[in-house]
């Protein structure tokens, strides 16, 4: 697939998991260098921000956004992945007062899984995936201008009907 950064288009190498397939497991590890996989967030439906880099502002704002809806929805899991390092997640994080799960992945691993990986940026695409209590996906978009925030809206009404 392709996205535009600018107008400019950037490939997204690969085949992304679509709505109603089991999303690709994963572990990364959180802030406080705890893993967390894709087993341990089934049970609640959870939202998986994917941004390319927390030191820009589309990010920031997307992240933001995020973090104020985890501390108004219960039974909601949420959580921001980027391949950003933990350094650089902390730094953000404590500067922003932004408390709710990050989780680095400087190796790439979730880009790799989830063919998000753009590999003439080294960062992942802007993407959210909506999945259910057994880790389906239920929804999906990924953003096709990287510049661009995604639906919130949609993210999250699509999670509250899985509540």
């Amino acid at each position: 697939m392709q996205i535009t950064r600018k107008g400019q288009l950037i490939d997204v190498p690969g085949k992304q998991p679509e709505v109603g397939e089991v999303a690709p497991a994963f572990s990364l590890k959180n802030l406080q260098d705890q893993m967390v996989s894709l087993a341990n967030l089934k049970g609640n439906p959870t939202i998986l921000s994917i941004i390319p880099d927390i030191d820009t502002r589309v990010c920031a704002i997307q992240t933001k956004h995020f973090n104020h809806e985890a501390s108004q929805l219960a039974g909601i899991n949420f959580a921001t992945i980027s391949n950003n390092t933990k350094a650089e997640q902390a730094n953000w994080c404590g500067q922003e007062g932004v408390d709710m799960t990050m989780l680095h992945d400087p190796e790439n691993t979730f880009g790799q899984a989830y063919n998000l990986y753009m590999p003439e940026l080294g960062r992942y695409a802007r993407s959210i995936f909506v999945l259910d209590r057994e880790g389906v996906i239920r929804y999906r978009e990924i953003v096709p201008e990287m510049s661009h925030e995604p639906d919130y809206a949609r993210a999250i009404a699509a999670a509250k009907s899985l509540a």
